[in-house]
């Protein structure tokens, strides 16, 4: 039995000899998180009993998947940037191509991301789910959550026998982005930063603990909404009058698109390379929906290699538009158990997400005929894998198989940690609903 199994097992063992005591831990535990920064905008992030532990051998494989999946993005984004016949593939309006095609103003492609998984862990076979680029979020979920496990007596004890060591998401980064900004040509030696999104959007505790650890090191950072900025003779300030040297964009490009007049002053910088900021705009290339299509096509195979066409063709789910030039609408009727839809550029499983294994065929009829041509993607349904886990606070106490997605944050190229989203049931996880987060631990042995 592999470390990892023997683990869960022992979680198991515990939970349910102290059925009554975990329970407890658990109310006490979502008490806690009530008060905590997972409380935002009228929303409670859940949590499971049992945390998530990989064993070495399975957080090496991460960093292989990171590693690989970076460098098949790396050059998708230079093809892009270099071939005006491969932009050609992607379904941006010109003015975000303009905005793609600008300097990135570090070395480097792709600063940050997190590429959610559908990881089976008894095989170790996985496909790809989607990839978040500059939108990429929820570290603060992890770190509140392990901090919750105080409460829990399950916990407390496996810890007392396994060495189970955490992952660092927030000092990570901000070493990251320093390490990016003093690539800059312009660079100044104490920068000030702003964290910047539409922040009616944003997960503010989250910015405030960035914002914080920016901080310690020394470095002047604020949380700014990106309208409020102010381009004058060169130089970009914040609505406090503060100059920007460095931008730290959680704003994601759709919204920045949606509110493309409302945001001049920010586009003027950087379309003058007046400011330093990560993520440039052609990390949207490697965000958007259409990226698997276009990794699929036979234009991308031409300046692949053959060990990543072979990762491609395994690990990247077919992706069509749901519309009458790519598939026709018979087909997905049809075949309404392998296929799932999503919007084209979405995140936070806004919009309409379906499996269509989990309608009537009368009501996948119904649902698809509506979305059918309207800027949503058909993508080939890929099979969950399953752990059990039991939760006290927000479900009925009993065992039950929950969907597993371990999203691996990746920091430059490097494999940093996990977010490891779950769900009880068998299609989709559905964020604030079904969804729940459960912290992750690396275990290297006993102690």
């Amino acid at each position: 039995m592999r470390l990892q199994e023997q683990v869960f097992k022992a979680y198991q063992d515990q939970t349910s000899s102290n059925m009554e005591a975990c329970r407890k831990g658990a109310l006490a535990a979502k008490e806690a998180l009530e008060h905590s920064p997972l409380y935002w905008n009228g929303i409670l992030d859940k949590t499971v009993h049992i945390p998530k532990v990989f064993d070495e051998e399975t957080i090496e494989h991460f960093r292989q998947i990171a590693a690989t999946g970076y460098r098949i993005f790396g050059k998708v984004i230079r093809e892009y940037r270099e071939n005006a016949a491969y932009r050609r593939l992607f379904p941006f309006s010109k003015e975000l191509e303009d905005l793609i095609l600008l300097p990135a103003p570090y070395e480097g492609f792709l600063p940050i991301a997190r590429f959610d998984l559908f990881y089976h862990e008894d095989t170790g076979e996985f496909q790809f789910c989607e990839i978040n680029t500059d939108g990429t979020a929820a570290m603060i979920r992890d770190y509140e959550l392990r901090k919750a496990l105080i409460h829990n007596p399950a916990h407390q004890a496996v810890i007392r026998k396994y060495d189970l060591r955490p992952f660092e998401l927030f000092d990570t980064w901000v070493q990251t982005f320093l390490a990016l900004y003093d690539t800059c040509p312009k660079k100044k030696s104490h920068p000030n930063v702003a964290l910047v999104d539409f922040l009616e959007n944003a997960t503010l505790r989250e910015f405030e603990e960035f914002t914080r650890r920016f901080q310690d090191k020394g470095i002047n950072c604020e949380i700014c909404d990106i309208r409020t900025l102010k381009y004058k003779d060169g130089i970009l300030y914040s609505a406090n009058g503060n100059r920007i040297d460095a931008i730290y964009r959680r704003a994601v490009t759709a919204d920045i698109m949606d509110h493309y007049d409302e945001v001049p002053d920010f586009l003027n910088a950087v379309r003058e390379n007046a400011v330093f900021f990560a993520g440039a705009f052609a990390t949207q290339i490697i965000h958007t929906k259409w990226l698997f299509y276009a990794l699929h096509h036979p234009s991308t195979s031409t300046f692949l290699t053959e060990e990543e066409r072979l990762f491609v063709k395994k690990h990247v789910p077919l992706t069509l538009a749901f519309s009458p030039d790519y598939i026709t609408l018979d087909e997905v009727l049809r075949r309404k158990n392998d296929f799932i839809l999503k919007p084209m550029d979405a995140y936070a499983s806004k919009g309409i997400y379906a499996a269509g294994r989990e309608y009537t065929q009368d009501q996948w009829e119904t649902l698809a005929a509506g979305l059918y041509g309207k800027k949503y993607i058909c993508q080939q349904y890929c099979e969950q894998y399953l752990t059990d886990n039991i939760d006290f606070a927000w479900g009925d106490g009993k065992w039950h198989p929950y969907i597993n997605m371990p999203g691996l944050y990746v920091y430059n190229g490097k494999f940093a940690g996990i977010l490891m989203r779950m769900a009880c049931g068998e299609n989709i996880i559905v964020a604030h609903e079904n969804e729940r987060t459960a912290p992750v631990f690396e275990v290297r042995g006993l102690r």
